[in-house]
């Protein structure tokens, strides 16, 4: 029997011409490999294409009438011969390699310390999983020395680019755990190439970029997680069920809130410090403006408090706590929103805000419904609002949700579970019918077509648009910012539309 390899090396001198029927204009290209399986009927391609572009380069099933060879046809012994070598491999959906008889799901991660060295350890858990490639901009914050002692044939870059670029065809699956201003040029690079990825929350850090990934994504049928993990465990799965099933009636009001402070509101800092020999202080930047280095003021952790990099508490919790509210009850774009906070400084997020969202209503909340966030210092700061007063001297949590329902209320601490009033509308549930999902475990089982994500773009794009609109009515405090989510447009403020967007430096 020929060698798979040997089969690849055949047809690297070939052309080919994929075309469904149907009418679709036929793809032309010179392949590097050529993975194809029958199965019930149909060709699973896998193409490597070369550096020239080409219309559709993301893998698709064809029938095995629909291949065409536009060059050099193959001749019958040829044929044979790809045949049988071909057949003896399983091919996973989009034609990854892994569960073949060599071949494994390869991974390469943007962003392996803080929360990107959990991603990257939880990825790697897997067992499919081999890491080819790391990158961070600080080798020393990135653990460098220590990912490639454990994976030693795996490559360590500081420049996304550069790893992509290299490692190419080497990798399936990209993981993204950078600041938020580099989430979207990152996946966005990422899904370009074919990859499949998995992206921190917020995912983006402006209101276009969400929506463009989620088209691509859609368009180029990958698959995507947002690392909003918390929603594949067991408290919030329950909650979302039973919301749904109207175990405290249709829900009237949701609030919202996270005592944590990612505002800052003082003036730049004006200190420049040496830069450190492990940091790339330019690559850090990426597309954001340029700016000197502070020590321990932007790198490490405190982006989240600067216009140019972060989304705020909203870009860290609020992603969170919104998404529960929005899933249980099927939210889709808000009508409206606006902000009680400072006036905007233009360097810092404000450290307190009030966000109020006005949705249409769904099948799971009343006419009249209503959505409120606050976050900073004392949230949720309602002055003795009724809804917020818990009977039995109970407290509200530090951070997390609280639905009022026609017939009761939920409150749903972050990262724990929910507390009904009254209990007695639990007197016939089964506490423990949900267990815990691995967020990490379900993408790349999702890649192999075993299981669908929770928070695929499809979902997590749309969630993070929301919130990066309530990111924008706080740089105009106390006005009303209607939204026009077909055409990503604020009708009525004209300057607020060009926060919806990035601007790109070249770096």
């Amino acid at each position: 029997m020929v060698r798979h390899r040997e089969v690849e090396r055949s047809l690297t001198r070939r052309r080919l011409c994929l075309t469904r029927f149907r009418g679709l204009k036929p793809t032309a290209t010179y392949a590097r490999s050529l993975r194809d399986v029958f199965v019930g009927g149909f060709v699973f391609v896998r193409m490597r294409c070369a550096t020239y572009p080409i219309d559709k380069p993301q893998c698709r099933p064809y029938t095995p009438a629909s291949i065409f060879y536009a060059m050099n046809k193959l001749s019958r012994r040829d044929f044979v011969k790809t045949s049988a070598a071909v057949s003896s491999f399983f091919v996973l959906p989009s034609g990854l390699r892994a569960n073949s008889p060599n071949g494994r799901i390869c991974t390469a991660h943007i962003g392996t310390g803080g929360k990107g060295r959990v991603d990257t350890g939880q990825l790697l858990n897997h067992e499919h999983v081999q890491a080819v490639g790391f990158c961070d901009v600080d080798s020393a914050r990135g653990n460098a020395a220590s990912w490639l002692s454990k994976h030693k044939s795996a490559k360590f870059f500081q420049d996304y680019r550069e790893m992509l670029e290299k490692l190419g065809d080497k990798v399936d699956v990209v993981s993204i755990s950078t600041p938020d201003h580099t989430h979207y040029p990152a996946t966005m690079a990422a899904m370009k190439l074919g990859k499949h990825v998995y992206t921190q929350k917020p995912l983006t850090h402006k209101l276009t970029e969400a929506r463009k990934l989620a088209e691509f994504a859609a368009e180029k049928k990958l698959t995507t997680q947002m690392g909003i993990q918390n929603q594949s465990r067991a408290p919030y799965r329950f909650t979302r069920h039973h919301i749904k099933a109207g175990i405290i009636g249709k829900i009237k009001k949701v609030y919202v809130w996270s005592f944590k402070n990612w505002g800052y509101d003082g003036k730049p800092y004006a200190e420049e410090s040496p830069i450190p020999e492990t940091l790339d202080w330019n690559l850090w930047l990426g597309t954001a403006p340029q700016r000197h280095f502070t020590e321990k003021v932007y790198h490490p952790g405190q982006w989240r408090k600067i216009l140019d990099y972060g989304c705020g508490t909203l870009g860290d919790m609020g992603i969170h706590i919104f998404d529960t509210p929005f899933k249980s009850l099927d939210l889709t774009d808000p009508l409206w929103v606006e902000a009680e906070c400072r006036a905007p400084n233009g360097f810092g997020h404000a450290e307190k805000n009030k966000v109020h969202y006005g949705f249409k209503p769904t099948k799971y909340t009343t006419d009249d419904f209503t959505f409120t966030w606050w976050d900073g210092e004392g949230a949720p700061r309602h002055d003795g609002n009724p809804d917020l007063q818990l009977p039995n001297g109970d407290k509200l949590p530090k951070q997390g949700a609280l639905y009022v329902g026609e017939g009761g209320r939920m409150v749903l601490p972050h990262c724990n579970t929910p507390t009904f009033y009254p209990d007695s509308v639990l007197k016939d549930v089964n506490k423990k019918e949900f267990e815990n999902v691995n967020h990490y475990t379900q993408f790349l089982d999702a890649i192999e077509g075993k299981d669908k994500t929770l928070a695929g773009f499809d979902y997590a794009g749309p969630l993070a648009e929301s919130l990066c609109l309530g990111v924008v009515a706080c740089q105009f405090p106390g006005k009303r910012l209607q939204w026009d989510a077909k055409k990503m447009h604020v009708p009525n403020l004209a300057a607020a539309n060009p926060m919806l967007e990035g601007k790109y430096r070249k770096f």
